[in-house]
């Protein structure tokens, strides 16, 4: 009696949906999120209709744009490195020695 089993070809590779790649469906959600509950607000406070859906109709365009963009420039994990790399200083500066005379022990390369 043979078994039958299914491959999964899929299993280490990242998350897509519809050319989203991993965070940025979470980045995406959390913004459409904001948006609803943006559109909620302004409706209850009484603006106008008028007023309140093409602003947040075109704020949710400008999200689309934005997070689409950063999934195709980055990739699954290219921001997280982009800022990463932002944050290391181009050099330090010391006053003194004080820090390297100090040390106990020494290097023990």
């Amino acid at each position: 009696m043979a078994s039958v089993y299914q491959i999964n070809k899929g299993v280490s590779r990242p998350i897509e949906f519809k050319g989203l790649k991993a965070q940025y469906i979470a980045y995406l959600a959390v913004g459409l999120v904001f948006l609803l509950v943006l559109f909620a607000a302004l409706y209850i406070i009484g603006a106008s209709l008028l007023v309140v859906l093409p602003l947040v109709l075109g704020l949710g365009m400008v999200l689309f744009f934005l997070v689409f963009r950063l999934s195709h420039r980055f990739g699954e994990h290219g921001l997280g490195k982009y800022f990463a790399k932002r944050s290391v200083p181009s050099h330090i500066k010391f006053r003194s020695r004080r820090l390297f005379t100090s040390l106990k022990g020494g290097a023990k390369w």
